[in-house]
This record gives C-alpha cells, sequence and structure tokens, in this order.
C-alpha cells in the first residue's frame, strides 16, 4: 500500500502547485490557523489555554469536499476518536473515545454528546449522533481524557457541535450531492442578522439505496438557531432541531457469510429489519453579563423522540412468557435545565475565576414490546406488529451540582479544579404482568463524586505542558438495567457504575504555522460494565472485575499561508481487561475471558492524514489516508476484524462574484478497491458480529449561495 500512496500523494502535489501559481485563482494568503475557543462549564477559552486533550474540526473543514451526512466523514484529524459509519443508519455510528463506548451495539454509550448546548445523551447515558445537521455546524469540539469528568454520567469523551450563526444581509444558499449506491443529498439554508436579531435556518433531505442489500435509509433533519441580543449585557439563544429516519437495518454478517458475499443481509431480509425514527427538541440559553465580574448563563430544553423498530428474533425464541418480543417501540419525552454563575476576582494577588453550576435533566420512557409475526411458530407471517409482550414506563433523572476553578498562582503557572456531584435515579413499573412473567418494577440510585485537578505550565503563549488527574463514572443505561442473568424479574440491581482514574499528561505548541499536540495517558476502571448474555432478544449485563486502559496521542495540523493543509493523528491505545472473568456465568473454560484479553471493539492503532491545497476561491484539491489496527469483536477474542487502509482523493473549485457563491466538487473513497470490515459489532449474540465497509466508491457535489 506504501507505493501506490506515495504516488498519489506525488500525483496530487504537481497539479496542486499549479494551480496555485494559475493567475485565474485566488492566492491572497490565509492566516495559519483561525483563532479558535473551545466551550467548558466554567465558559469559553482557547485550545492552548486548556489542560486537556482538546481538538475542535471547524465547519468549512466538515464540508470541504463531503458528502456532508455523517460525523464519520471529516474527523480524522482527531486522535483518540474512533468514529465508524456502520453502513447501517438504523443503528447510528459507531464512536468511541479512548475506548469508551466502544460496546456500545447501537447509538453511543460512554461518551456524552451536546448539539448547541442540548444534551444529545440522555440521564442514564444513553446519546446518539443522528440529529446532527453538518450543512449547518460552525464547529465540532471532542474533549478527551480525565477534563471529561467534570460532564458527569458516561463522560469518556465529550463532543460538542455547534450550529453557525447568522451574520450580515440575508443568504440564501443550496446544495446537492450524489453518490454511489443511490446516494442523494440535498440542502437549503437561509441566515443573516440585523443589529439586535441573528438567524439561521437549515434544512436537508438525504436518501440512499445503500451499499448492503436491505439497507436503504432516508433522513430528513431540520434545524434552527435564533439569537436575540436583548441589550448590551444579556443575550437570548433559542435553538431547535428536528429528524425523521426511516432505514432498513442489514444487521451484522458471521464470518462465514462476510466470506461469501459481503453484501449481503439474508436474515434481515427475511424478517424485514428496520427502524423508524420521529425526534423534535427545543432549547433557550440566556446569558447576562451581571457587571464586569460575573457572568450568569441559564440554558433550559425539551424534546420527545419516538422510536420503532423491527429486530430478526425467530418466533420460537419468542415463545417463552418472559419473552419481550421483537418489535420495540419506544417513546421519550425529555427534557433540562443547566444554571451557571461565573465570577473573577483575585486570590493572593493573582487572577482567579470560578464558575458554580446546578444540572437536571429527565427522561419519562414508554417502552413497549411487540411480537414481530403473526399466525403460529409453525406458519408465521414475519416482519409485522403482533401481540403485545411487553409494556413499562421507565424514568430518570440526574441532579448535579458543579463546581470549577482557575487559579494563575505565577506568570507561567495555572492550576485548575473541579467538583461534580452526579446523582442519576432510576425507576420502573412495569404494566405487563402475565403468568411467567412476573413484575419487573423496581428503582436504582447511583450516586458519584467526580473531582478533576490539572496544572499548567507555559514558558511562552505558544507552548503549553500539563498534568491532569480526573476521576469519572458510567451507569448502566435502561437497556443495561432491564433485565437480570438469572432470568428473575426485576431490574438488574446487581449491575454496578463503572469507576475509573484517570492521569493524562500532555503537551501543545504553535509551529510554523501550525499546531502540535502530544498526550499520554492512562485509565484505571473498576466495573466495567460488559455484556453477560445476548440470547432470544434479551441481552443482560455484568461488571467486569477491571480494565486499563494506556495510550498516547500525537497531532498536527498546519495551513499555510500559500494555501496548503496538512493534517496527521496517531493513536496508540492499549485496552485491557485486567483480571480474568466469565461471560456468561457460570465458567465453561470456553467463556472465560482471561486477563490481558484486549476490550473489543477498539483499535490498538490508528493513523490519519491529509494534504491538500485549499485556497477560498479556485481549485482545491487534497489526499487522504486511514489506517487502522486489527479490532477484537468479542471479550474472548476469538474473532477479530482485520487491520486495513484505505485512501481517498478528492478536487473542487469555488467561485465568489460579488453577491454569489458556487462551489462543486468530486471525492473518489476506498482508492484502491480495498476489501475490509468497516466495523464490528461487540459480542454479538448470534455471531454476526461483522459490518462490512463498501469498496471504491465516489460521491460528486455542487452548491450555490445568494447574499441579498
Amino acid at each position: 500500500m506504501k507505493a501506490p500512496l506515495a504516488f498519489l500523494a506525488a500525483s496530487l502535489v504537481v497539479p496542486c502547485a499549479a494551480l496555485a501559481q494559475d493567475s485565474g485563482s485566488d492566492t491572497t494568503p490565509a492566516p495559519s490557523l483561525p483563532p479558535l475557543t473551545v466551550t467548558l462549564p466554567r465558559g469559553s477559552a482557547p485550545p492552548l489555554a486548556v489542560p486537556a486533550s482538546v481538538d475542535v474540526v471547524d465547519g468549512e473543514q466538515l464540508r470541504n469536499a463531503n458528502l456532508s451526512v455523517n460525523l464519520s466523514e471529516a474527523m480524522g484529524s482527531v486522535p483518540g476518536l474512533q468514529i465508524q459509519n456502520r453502513q447501517n443508519y438504523a443503528q447510528d455510528l459507531q464512536l468511541s473515545i479512548r475506548g469508551f463506548g466502544a460496546r456500545s451495539t447501537f447509538g453511543v454509550r460512554g461518551v456524552r454528546i451536546y448539539v448547541d448546548g442540548v444534551p444529545a445523551t440522555m440521564p442514564d447515558g444513553q446519546g446518539q449522533t443522528s440529529n446532527i445537521d453538518i450543512s449547518s455546524a460552525d464547529r465540532v469540539e471532542v474533549l478527551r481524557g480525565p477534563f471529561s469528568a467534570l460532564y458527569g454520567n458516561s463522560s469518556g469523551g465529550v463532543i460538542q457541535v455547534f450550529t453557525q450563526a447568522g451574520e450580515g444581509p440575508p443568504r440564501l444558499g443550496f446544495g446537492v450531492a450524489a453518490g454511489s449506491y443511490g446516494t442523494w443529498r440535498e440542502s437549503a439554508q437561509v441566515s443573516g442578522s440585523t443589529p439586535s436579531v441573528s438567524y439561521l435556518l437549515s434544512g436537508s433531505h438525504f436518501e440512499t439505496d445503500g451499499y448492503r442489500d436491505h439497507s436503504a435509509a432516508e433522513r430528513n433533519i431540520i434545524n434552527g438557531k435564533l439569537g436575540i441580543q436583548l441589550g448590551d449585557d444579556s443575550k437570548l439563544t433559542v435553538v431547535m432541531n428536528g429528524v425523521r429516519i426511516r432505514a432498513d437495518d442489514p444487521l451484522g454478517l458471521t464470518p462465514q457469510q462476510y466470506a461469501l458475499n459481503p453484501r449481503s443481509a439474508a436474515v434481515a431480509t427475511q424478517y424485514n429489519t428496520r427502524k423508524t425514527v420521529d425526534q423534535m427538541q427545543a432549547g433557550l440559553i440566556y446569558e447576562k453579563r451581571l457587571n464586569a465580574d460575573n457572568d450568569l448563563r441559564l440554558m433550559v430544553y425539551d424534546g420527545e423522540r419516538s422510536t420503532t423498530q423491527y429486530q430478526a428474533i425467530p418466533p420460537s425464541a419468542q415463545v417463552a412468557a418472559s419473552s419481550a418480543g421483537g418489535v420495540i417501540d419506544l417513546h421519550r419525552d425529555y427534557g433540562g435545565v443547566d444554571a451557571r454563575w461565573t465570577t473573577r476576582g483575585q486570590l493572593a494577588g493573582r487572577p482567579f475565576e470560578i464558575s458554580t453550576g446546578l444540572a437536571y435533566d429527565t427522561l419519562d420512557e414508554h417502552r413497549r414490546g411487540y411480537e414481530n409475526y403473526t399466525g403460529t411458530v409453525a406458519n408465521p407471517t414475519l416482519g409485522v406488529r403482533g401481540r403485545l409482550r411487553r409494556d413499562e414506563i421507565n424514568k430518570v433523572h440526574n441532579l448535579d451540582p458543579y463546581v470549577q476553578g482557575q487559579w494563575q498562582i505565577a506568570d507561567q503557572w495555572s492550576l485548575e479544579a473541579g467538583l461534580r456531584y452526579s446523582t442519576v435515579d432510576f425507576d420502573s413499573r412495569d404494566q405487563y404482568i402475565q403468568p411467567g412473567n412476573g413484575n419487573d418494577s423496581g428503582t436504582a440510585d447511583y450516586k458519584r463524586a467526580l473531582p478533576m485537578v490539572a496544572l499548567r505550565y507555559s514558558p511562552t503563549q505558544d507552548l503549553s505542558f500539563y498534568g491532569t488527574w480526573g476521576r469519572g463514572y458510567e451507569t448502566p443505561t435502561l437497556n443495561e438495567l432491564s433485565y437480570r442473568p438469572d432470568g428473575s424479574s426485576g431490574l438488574n440491581f446487581a449491575l454496578q457504575p463503572s469507576v475509573n482514574d484517570s492521569v493524562e499528561f500532555g503537551a501543545k505548541a504553535k509551529l510554523a504555522g501550525g499546531l502540535l499536540t502530544a498526550a499520554v495517558f492512562q485509565t484505571r476502571t473498576s466495573d466495567e460494565i460488559v455484556t453477560n448474555s445476548n440470547v432470544g432478544g434479551r441481552s443482560t449485563f455484568r461488571n467486569a472485575p477491571s480494565t486499563q486502559r494506556d495510550g498516547f496521542e500525537l497531532a498536527w495540523q498546519q495551513e499555510t499561508a500559500g494555501n496548503w493543509r496538512t493534517q496527521l493523528a496517531y493513536t496508540w491505545l492499549r485496552a485491557r481487561y485486567s483480571d480474568a472473568f466469565c461471560s456468561p456465568q457460570p465458567c465453561t473454560g470456553a467463556n472465560t475471558v482471561q486477563a490481558g484479553n484486549e476490550i473489543p471493539g477498539v483499535a490498538p492503532q490508528a493513523i490519519f492524514a491529509s494534504f491538500g491545497y485549499v485556497p477560498p476561491q479556485g481549485w482545491r484539491a487534497g489526499v487522504e489516508m486511514r489506517a487502522l489496527d486489527k479490532i477484537q469483536a468479542n471479550d474472548i477474542n476469538t474473532v477479530s476484524a482485520p487491520g486495513y487502509a484505505v485512501a481517498a482523493i478528492y478536487t473542487g473549485y469555488v467561485l465568489k462574484l460579488e453577491h454569489w457563491e458556487f462551489n462543486a466538487f468530486a471525492r473518489i473513497d476506498n482508492l484502491f478497491e480495498k476489501q475490509y470490515i468497516g466495523s464490528v459489532i461487540v459480542n454479538e449474540g448470534n455471531g454476526r458480529y461483522i459490518e462490512p465497509a463498501p469498496g471504491r466508491n465516489w460521491t460528486a457535489g455542487v452548491g450555490a449561495a445568494y447574499r441579498f
């Protein structure tokens, strides 16, 4: 693979250099790197001033020569972040940070996600990325390491997405893109501002036939942001977001099925497995400068989400009275509030800042389960809603007071510390009680103090060293608490939150117009939550004794005055079980997870490299390379996805004419037609671990915008 990549890079450098000298191109020097800030519980700060691993991917990079549908398209430059497109829009992206979240078979766990300050992670720790509108995103921030503990439950890492603010005279924009496998995306946007009001409203439609059989999907997103300046010292921001998804679920493949036909989905077709999602949410953010040294911020939000999913569970497995059926029907109402007060002053003659706040989030869920067939077990009609087999009301809420302070203890030294006390309460009321299916009602409460402390040394304004320690925790989600491993009724009270202690040492430096970052870290976790069994449509979970994650991250980003952009990211992560255990119990020898086994879903090494010419106008082009190490698919490490390296090439053109702006792009992914496994379904109970990646595929698009 090395020789083709070198040839490809060289073939791009020559035409790009020629383009840079083309008199018809705009060669106005660009800033080396635009000034950026990241959002923390205490407020905003430049990345170099944050004693933590944090990266910002701006909207231009998210959309540059991409389909602009999935975060996985443009986040490769963030080390420590493993984000894969499952090629399955019924199950969301597979996302983990430093190994946290790797066990998730659907949605996102172990990583907190926010969209415009509104949590996309519920109080129980279950999150999703499906409502993120890349076409209107201003930036994505990724926080990793001990600092994440300040965000509470399930914050092994934090991802925050922010929508652009409307600026200037009214602007209308429209874009379309198409690609392989019947893929199509169209988007429209209106934005602008007056002295007291800014506004943006964006909508996008995406559809695809899918790379695999039975993987067609359709998604519609609407996203809006309204800013109202209430005076010189106060501002109100209104955000709203909605998504509708209709997606077939191709399921995973066994190694044997993958070898015969990577695009097949026989079981999925038989059961017509599929998922629908309808979600709408809104939030209000009020910010007020009380005086020169005191600020107030208040955020409140509310939303609802309905989900229906048809699973591939045989009718024979649903005969048992304890079965929940093969159709999941969920309706969720959620909301919350976050109030924060920040004050600045002097402590021992040195600048001091402290923020105190209170976060409250609530989730009310009505969960029903139905059989996925009608007729008899011997002669069923599959893939249709049948009899009711589950009916329960679940409530979860968290109440988290927190405090974070920063003290400039010397000219070159600063101390930062924080504490969050997180309380998460579960309450489940079973409304389906039948012979053989007892009362599964119950409650569970979890509490944990989450401290963090960091010391930063900055010998110059362009160089920073830091050390950080923090304690985090992750509660079980509603799905993980639902069933006991022994089959008895009630919530799985034996399942405890996992608790982790993390330490990180890092360095950041501005060099030659670029930013170089490096970090080494270690995380030790007790009571790691793992799959115990996955049989008959019921998944049960247990706690593993302990795990350890040791890692190293290195990243380099540079954009020269000549508009050449370089991005490099390398991750080394050793994530292993520290002690042996059996899953499921009792031990039989074959189900023993040995001490030293790799945590499944985690790649020990990952590399991303890109090089391109990206002027504000004229031709642009670039090349990308991604490589991922072997990934284990189960705890006993008997099935794995081999490592791979793939390359992509893109080109585009941007033209600005008075009120108009036009753009066009084309790209080819998996340039050398590599056949590989794109992601794995961790501990899949039927042995269908594998989610294949597509071969060589193309995307092209055009867009136009008019500024009045």
